[in-house]
């Protein structure tokens, strides 16, 4: 683990992010030692810290320490967080910003295979995702709904959780980006209001056309196919919600072989 280039595993009490959630996150998928779509996370990372109006990023510096950290890390996940840095108590801002800059190494999780090729199962949370136009899209540090969402179930047969906002619109799962398939058109959330915009989110924007609108769950009943990514998961489809059954599309199918395509070239590219 690096804190601000150095070797430890401590912050400091008063850092802003343990006290307010005040900063950033982003959570990469390593692949044998190369930290995959690393681009697109420092890109979203630069362009959300603009957004908290936090100071400057030095983005050439967190990818060298992001590269030093994962030379000999396998496939594992990299975490990056940026805090505001230390402050006094109550929320107004120091006068001079240090940010906290984290980056950490974690095991990469065993998915198992039938995720990619069947699908997982999922749930509709009964957390509801407040609405926020000045942080919607944002992967801050403040993620109590996913929390608590997650929370609502302890059986591991079931692998996600889809969370609508308070008008009762499907926004996302509780770690995922959620898009679903009717008539071989591609539909997702949009993300004014809530949500996190994740980066495979945008990716799958560049390969194909997608369709952002205001959805219920009776859309998703009546879809042909459903599927959630992340970018460490990947993607997957739902093959089961709320006892309805689904296939494995081709729209998904065809997303899953170019993505796994993304990835090997990346790595063969950097070794």
């Amino acid at each position: 683990m690096l804190v601000n280039g150095k070797q430890q595993d401590t912050i400091a009490i008063m850092d802003r992010g343990f006290q307010y959630g005040d900063g950033l996150f982003e959570t990469i998928e390593v692949r044998e030692n190369i930290p995959i779509f690393l681009h697109r996370h420092l890109q979203r990372l630069n362009t959300d810290s603009q957004r908290l109006y936090l100071p400057k990023l030095d983005l050439d510096l967190i990818r060298t320490e992001a590269k030093q950290l994962c030379e000999n890390a396998g496939n594992a996940v990299l975490k990056i967080i940026i805090t505001r840095g230390t402050g006094g108590r109550g929320y107004r801002q120091p006068d001079e910003i240090q940010p906290t800059r984290i980056l950490s190494l974690h095991p990469f999780p065993q998915y198992p295979q039938s995720h990619y090729t069947a699908g997982i199962v999922t749930r509709i949370c009964n957390t509801r995702l407040g609405l926020n136009p000045t942080l919607a899209g944002m992967k801050h540090l403040n993620r109590l709904e996913q929390v608590l969402a997650r929370a609502e179930w302890q059986d591991n047969a079931i692998h996600e959780g889809i969370m609508l906002d308070f008008n009762g619109r499907v926004i996302e799962g509780t770690m995922t980006n959620l898009f679903y398939a009717k008539n071989g058109e591609l539909f997702t959330a949009k993300l004014n209001l809530c949500g996190i915009a994740g980066i495979l989110r945008g990716w799958i924007f560049e390969q194909m056309s997608v369709i952002e609108h205001d959805f219920y769950l009776k859309n998703l009943q009546q879809a042909d196919e459903i599927f959630v990514c992340n970018s460490v998961m990947g993607i997957c489809g739902v093959r089961e919600l709320e006892n309805k059954s689904y296939k494995l599309g081709e729209i998904t199918k065809k997303l899953q072989f170019i993505l796994e395509n993304e990835k090997q070239k990346q790595v063969a590219l950097c070794n």
